[in-house]
């Protein structure tokens, strides 16, 4: 950064400190975070991402909202150039979040090229705001784009239209323009808009509550930077209209509008906006001293964190509706765990961690932050994943039409909040209350702050997490009696996470060293899970800490079925997978026990790019032929960090692997079909033909969890698939399984349909002595006489008005 800029924001950051114009102090968290601005991270694991972050995932999300529209929208609705609304209603929000990412970039390194884009891009937004102050493109752009999705009138839709949460990101991406710049371009765009929400909604005006949150952060924000109470009141407006049934109709549990907040003691819902919403909840809950908030967030917290989080700190176990499940519904194939989702809980953990100063919370984060989060973004980062499960079979695409991750979705809002939040990761390594220093986040870097009117260095000196060794050099300026809270990890103390959802099975005999200056001091650990070193302290003081990283077994709550039979395996905050591509290409058919002996190793996932693996000796399962007994074999295991897997191509993975025979799956042998070739007359967006002969069984021909391979959008249309062997077969019989996604969906069976074999270079039908059927939830099976061929094609006419779909299908040798 510039000195100029520095002293700017030096001097903004100081007047936007929470104290009313009158002098007072307002009610705020007790603890206070070190602002991100005043650490900074050396070489290491963490400076690496960010790095990366600032080269590579700034400047690809900046270019894809270019490609896709997304910037455009702003021109259009500005009346700078002609055209439609281009993709998703709420894609407003993208460009935001990005531009706040792209602030925080500019404050750890000042770059005037793109300081100049976002003046440019302020520009549009102020072109694309109404006179009012509203600001949404989806409707300001005439046609209007999806009426029955947004309303034909303004907050017509506030369940779906996201008008509210659009702006919501809009409030924070301003602020942090002007917080970093001292500019107030985009902050009186935001400002303006804050005002028209003001005067439109509340006490005898409109009530509502948005149906995705985020407005409420926002509006906080808003409120510390310009001391304008009528913010405050609104964010705290629509935290207590939700539940309240008196003067609207409620959106229901999925939007956590079934009960009020205080009376709340459940993670339900849509998991982005719950926890967009308990964040919120907890802003304001500081900011007016609400106790009842406080205890209805503390119930809530206990739910999520005791039932329904998974290992990797992800949720959202449901990929309808991308919310959380019942209690104890964590599949793992099915997980949904979106990458938005892990950084929501990140966001909600800091502001629990923030109001009770206890460390449980930012367990819960590092968890989130290191494993459910960091694998949405690729090593290299120009590739996400939306979605985050904790097993793949290398087939079903999981990750919205794939099964590794993606440059892009039309629905971009993971990509788009991972740019904003690795820049403002500085600001969660430490805190301050008072004349007490808490040190959460390990992380190599330096930082520099005051406390009791004294100014402050740390330097972290650490490979964490790939070891436990971090030393702190403490430097006050003067000598200085304050006491420095080290946050000792729950992995570290023996429990994974707080509660019983999960626990370690291995007892972790090393002890936690501490020294200062080279003398040993107890490490004895608080209540709240941190140790307090009290003393007066001098410049170049020396804290040395030593946090034993075994290598620890894991299991989890009986009631979590998926995980019946299973362990994970954890090193320090690092949750480990097994990959296909270092297992013989197969991991489902692998068990292991709890007394191996691992060797950890360094191995390169990508160029430059290395972890710390481990191998240890295990077993497979294995048969032969059908007909053919299963057979174990003695197998090494190969392990790496969950976030690290996918990048060498698409093939299996778990966390929770097999601890008996029993429980191991036999690779299934392969088929004609599996081997066949395939090929197709068209196929829909974000499917895959190979989810014809991948050898996933259906449950139903609504089946979700599994792959499809349909012809949407075709519609009544003449259509073929075809299967071809790399050498010529014969065969006598077939079964397809139809997909139908009635009522909502308009994929049927199709009107008719018949198997045509190749003879030469024509098309010719099979003599079929069987019906040709359309049966729904079981395979339709046609057996014919005898043919030999190299390519086999179904040919089928699709019903008027629907498309058609398969779920797999099959073929019998004729021997």
């Amino acid at each position: 950064m510039n000195s100029a800029l520095s002293t700017q924001l030096l001097f903004i950051l100081c007047c936007s400190s929470l104290a009313a114009s009158n002098g007072t102090a307002l009610k705020d968290y007790p603890i206070v975070p070190v602002d991100f601005t005043k650490t900074t991270f050396s070489e290491g694991f963490w400076k690496y991402r960010l790095d990366v972050n600032q080269q590579v995932t700034l400047p690809e999300n900046f270019k894809k909202s270019e490609e896709t529209g997304r910037i455009r929208n702003f021109a259009k609705a500005g009346k700078l150039m002609d055209g439609k609304h281009e993709g998703i209603f709420f894609n407003d929000s993208d460009v935001f979040k990005i531009v706040e990412g792209a602030a925080y970039t500019l404050a750890l390194n000042y770059d005037e090229e793109l300081d100049t884009y976002l003046d440019k891009l302020i520009e549009l937004f102020a072109a694309a705001q109404e006179d009012d102050g509203y600001l949404y493109t989806a409707r300001t752009i005439v046609p209007v784009k999806d009426p029955k999705a947004i309303g034909k009138k303004r907050w017509e839709n506030i369940r779906h239209g996201h008008e509210l949460y659009n702006v919501g990101h809009m409030y924070e991406a301003a602020v942090a323009h002007f917080q970093i710049t001292g500019k107030r371009n985009f902050l009186d765009v935001a400002i303006k808009n804050a005002d028209l929400i003001c005067r439109v909604f509340g006490p005898g005006k409109k009530y509502a509550t948005p149906g995705h949150q985020e407005i409420e952060i926002g509006l906080i924000k808003l409120y510390r930077v310009t001391e304008n109470k009528d913010y405050l009141d609104m964010a705290r407006f629509f935290i207590e209209q939700r539940g309240n049934d008196e003067n609207r109709e409620l959106l229901g549990d999925y939007c956590q509008d079934h009960k009020p907040l205080v009376e709340q003691s459940e993670a339900v819902g849509h998991s982005v906006r719950a926890e967009y919403f308990y964040a919120g909840a907890a802003d304001v809950a500081a900011l007016t001293d609400n106790k009842k908030y406080v205890a209805a967030l503390d119930r809530i917290w206990g739910n999520m964190v005791g039932k329904k989080m998974y290992l990797t700190g992800g949720i959202g176990a449901r990929h309808q509706g991308e919310q959380f499940g019942a209690d104890y519904e964590l599949p793992n194939e099915s997980a949904y765990a979106e990458t938005c989702a892990a950084i929501s809980n990140i966001l909600w953990n800091h502001r629990m961690f923030l109001l009770k100063g206890d460390s449980k919370y930012i367990d819960v984060l590092e968890r989130s932050l290191y494993n459910g989060f960091l694998s949405g973004i690729s090593l290299t980062g120009d590739t996400f994943f939306y979605v985050n499960p904790l097993s793949s079979d290398g087939y079903k695409r999981f990750n919205h039409g794939a099964c590794i991750r993606k440059p892009w979705f039309d629905c971009s809002c993971c990509p788009t909040n991972i740019v904003r939040l690795l820049p403002s990761l500085p600001g969660y390594v430490y805190a301050v209350r008072n004349n007490t220093v808490y040190v959460n986040l390990y992380i190599a870097g330096k930082s520099s702050f005051a406390i009791d009117q004294t100014t402050l260095s740390l330097e972290q000196h650490t490979k964490y997490p790939w070891d436990g060794n971090i030393r702190i050099t403490v430097s006050p300026e003067k000598n200085s009696k304050f006491e420095l809270y080290l946050r000792i990890p729950g992995w570290a103390m023996g429990n994974p996470v707080p509660g019983d959802l999960y626990r370690y099975t291995d007892k972790n005999t090393e002890e936690i060293q501490l020294q200062i200056n080279g003398e040993d001091v107890p490490a004895s650990v608080t209540q709240n899970g941190y140790v307090c070193l009290r003393r007066i302290w001098k410049q170049g003081d020396t804290v040395t800490l030593e946090l034993p990283m075994p290598i620890r077994y894991v299991s989890s709550h009986e009631a979590i079925e998926n995980n019946k039979n299973r362990i994970a395996i954890e090193r320090g905050p690092l949750v480990y997978c097994a990959e296909g591509i270092d297992n013989n290409g197969h991991v489902e058919n692998k068990f292991i026990s709890k007394d191996i002996s691992w060797k950890k190793q360094e191995q390169e996932i990508l160029p430059g790019a290395a972890v710390i693996a481990l191998t240890g000796a295990g077993k497979a399962v294995y048969r032969d032929a059908a007909n053919q007994p299963e057979r174990i074999e003695e197998e090494d295991v190969t392990l790496i960090p969950y976030y690290s897997w996918a990048h060498r191509g698409a093939g299996e993975m778990q966390v929770w692997i097999a601890d008996n025979a029993e429980t191991a799956q036999v690779i299934p042998q392969k088929t004609l079909a599996s081997t066949a070739h395939i090929s197709a007359s068209h196929t829909g967006k974000n499917e895959a033909p190979a989810a014809l002969n991948d050898m996933q069984e259906p449950k139903s021909s609504k089946d979700s969890e599994i792959d499809r391979f349909t012809w949407w959008p075709h519609k009544g249309t003449q259509e073929w698939v075809q299967y071809d062997f790399d050498k010529e077969v014969t065969v006598g019989g077939m079964d397809i399984y139809w997909f139908d996604d009635a009522p909502h969906g308009e994929c049927r069976a199709p009107s008719k349909w018949e198997l045509l074999y190749l003879q030469g270079k024509n098309w010719k039908p099979v003599n079929a002595v069987s019906q040709y059927t359309t049966t729904l939830n079981q395979y339709n099976s046609v057996t014919f006489s005898p043919i030999s061929t190299r390519a086999l094609r179904l040919d089928v006419q699709l019903q008027e008005k629907y498309s058609c779909g398969i779920l797999e299908w099959k073929i019998s040798e004729d021997n």
